[in-house]
């Protein structure tokens, strides 16, 4: 009796560990980049069709989280957190007005419960990786239900200037 209540409070520790280290807030804040939203782009469009697998971060197959660090770490050499909660709880957020391509899209029942991040490309539409695989589909599909966003990195001057 003893070792299972020994091995039951471990697997709360660890359940609580795990929810608080996922939801903790960092101070990371956009930053300046050499990369271009056009480089970022490119490298996205390239995975489009490859296959959803959870927990995957790439090259061969995504899930939502692994799909933005993927992209923002290939196209632009920045590590963003590994999931969609910690990757919302790491950026300066902005409004659905404010929203920039290149920006990350967050999905679920709210901020405390993220379970979809997708890649904003503009025109209310974005680039994700969910149970179809990497695909581009409106923001504000029936399916999804939008949080908020949030601004990973300012593109560098020369590169903004070349993303029409």
């Amino acid at each position: 009796m003893k070792n299972l209540i020994t091995k039951s409070i471990i697997a709360i520790v660890a359940f609580f560990s795990f929810a608080v280290a996922g939801s903790q807030v960092t101070s990371a804040h956009a930053a300046s980049t050499d990369a271009s939203y056009s480089t970022v782009l490119t490298t996205a469009k390239q995975k489009l069709g490859h296959p959803y697998v959870w927990g995957a971060t790439g090259p061969y197959a995504f899930d939502c989280s692994g799909f933005t660090g993927y992209v923002y770490k290939k196209a632009a050499n920045i590590t963003i957190p590994r999931t969609a909660q910690a990757q919302y709880n790491a950026y300066k957020h902005v409004s659905g007005t404010n929203v920039q391509k290149g920006d990350l899209v967050f999905f679920g029942y709210g901020t405390h419960s993220i379970s979809h991040v997708g890649l904003y490309v503009g025109n209310g539409k974005m680039i994700d990786a969910q149970n179809r695989g990497v695909v581009t589909e409106r923001v504000h599909a029936p399916w999804w239900h939008v949080v908020g966003y949030a601004h990973v990195t300012d593109f560098s001057a020369s590169a903004t200037a070349t993303q029409n």
